[in-house]
């Protein structure tokens, strides 16, 4: 191997950045409030705290900037802001999402100031998107946004992109790199999954096939929310054989849905709509961990602007607030409140009935309640089955909220606000397919198990 181009400061950028990435966002910690975390998600927690009782009213005023501005440019035109490619691209939306970006501003005023009907803002609906989701989405995506960089742009994804892509790609049919956005959402938060896999994809590491996989597959929900649901179904003695049906569970999720529709249908082309997938052969002469290392320092040697860093952390995080911050508020409030006031979910879960009975779960109408239920939000079936007498019901319905992980007040939401390309007939499916591939599973382990 000829290391002979590379200066020691070379393979100094590519190491430091890298480690401290590695810190930020994948090293365990034990934190006395949230148990096992990640530094960012210590990060968020603290800013959360300081700014406790400003966070709703900033959030308002970011989401009504986001909807008067996309307004603005929509009436203005597309060539408005021709020297201004990142807010043409922020701002420069369809009329479908400007609409969503007024409602939501309208949401948001509605719930700040308790306006209108109380299905707006009461504290299980607008209460908890303004006053609890968007603080946190708004202090992840302030630390992640800013320190992204550290795991995008100095070579960590080209080393484990080499050494993972003998896994990755027969298993999941993904590009090995896919494997940091899973580890980072998993160990901190599955918004920092959608928003390294969307920065990937218009990036053009991702075909739309791969970006749409990784997002609704891979983008694993935390421990720490993990041990939260244990927490409300009284589970807690359980959690290691829970996650372990989780893991399980999720995983042969995983092996199934990029092989059938919708996500087996999305085109292998990429942001720019060139064809082909990137070729992750070894040249000869290199194995997978040399090759993995000389194209990680090749990445990291590209990097030369500190300024240019933080230029696009700010950009990240300004996508962020302003992409994915009406979306939930909108999409998130509308699905809470037919959860909440609406028979909706209770008519959905009836055919579900004779399966759960089927399968001997008992209570089974009551569960049956709460399996559609976490397409608006993953906490909800939680809520409602923890007063199920039946343990083996309750642990049943507490998986499988967390395996079926798409739900509209948070990553749903977030994708849609995302550039991955799913849509929202796309998310339902997706949404349906798991629930169905994951359930047998569960309900099986859980016989065993009780």
């Amino acid at each position: 191997m000829n290391n002979n181009r590379f200066t020691i400061l070379d393979h100094l950028k590519f190491i430091v950045p890298s480690l401290i990435g590695i810190f930020l966002f994948m090293t365990p910690m034990k934190s006395e409030e949230d148990g096992i975390t990640i530094p960012i998600a210590i990060l968020s927690n603290w800013l959360q705290e300081k700014l406790s009782g400003q966070l709703s009213a900033i959030m308002m005023i970011i989401i009504a900037i986001t909807a008067i501005a996309s307004l603005a440019a929509k009436l203005a035109g597309r060539e408005s802001l021709k020297r201004f490619p990142f807010f043409q691209q922020l701002l420069q939306v369809s009329w479908f999402w400007v609409i969503t970006r007024l409602l939501a501003m309208v949401f948001a005023i509605m719930v700040f100031f308790e306006l209108g009907h109380e299905a707006i803002y009461s504290p299980d609906t607008g209460g908890f998107i303004l006053g609890d989701l968007l603080h946190v989405l708004f202090s992840v995506f302030l630390f992640a946004g800013l320190f992204l960089p550290l795991l995008l742009n100095y070579g960590l994804l080209e080393l484990f992109g080499t050494i993972l892509s003998k896994i990755m790609r027969p298993l999941f049919k993904l590009p090995g790199r896919s494997s940091i956005d899973s580890l980072a959402s998993w160990l901190g938060d599955g918004t920092i999954g959608v928003l390294l896999t969307s920065k990937q994809y218009e990036e053009g590491y991702y075909t739309k096939r791969e970006a749409a996989v990784i997002g609704t597959t891979f983008s694993i929900v935390s421990i720490t929310f993990t041990l939260v649901v244990v927490s409300e179904v009284n589970l807690m003695h359980m959690f290691i054989p829970f996650y372990g049906t989780v893991l399980l569970s999720g995983f042969i999720a995983a092996l199934i849905m990029p092989r059938i529709p919708p996500l087996s249908r999305k085109a292998d082309t990429y942001v720019d709509n060139s064809g082909g997938v990137k070729d992750e052969e070894i040249p000869e002469g290199y194995n997978i961990f040399t090759w993995g290392y000389q194209s990680a320092v090749s990445r990291g040697k590209q990097e030369t602007s500190v300024l240019k860093f933080f230029k696009q952390g700010t950009q990240n995080t300004l996508d962020m607030w302003m992409g994915v911050a009406p979306v939930v508020m909108a999409f998130g409030l509308i699905a809470l409140i037919l959860a909440e006031y609406t028979p909706v979910f209770q008519w959905l879960g009836v055919p579900f009935i004779p399966l759960l009975e089927l399968m001997q779960v008992p209570y089974a109408q009551e569960a049956s309640q709460t399996i559609l239920v976490g397409f608006a939000d993953m906490f909800l079936p939680a809520i409602i089955g923890s007063s199920i007498e039946s343990e083996l019901t309750r642990f049943v319905i507490a998986a499988l909220s967390v395996t079926q992980l798409v739900y509209m007040s948070e990553v749903g939401g977030l994708l849609l606000g995302s550039k991955v390309p799913v849509n929202f007939k796309d998310l339902v499916i997706i949404f349906l397919e798991r629930t169905l591939i994951t359930l047998p599973i569960i309900v099986l382990i859980a016989h065993i198990i009780f």
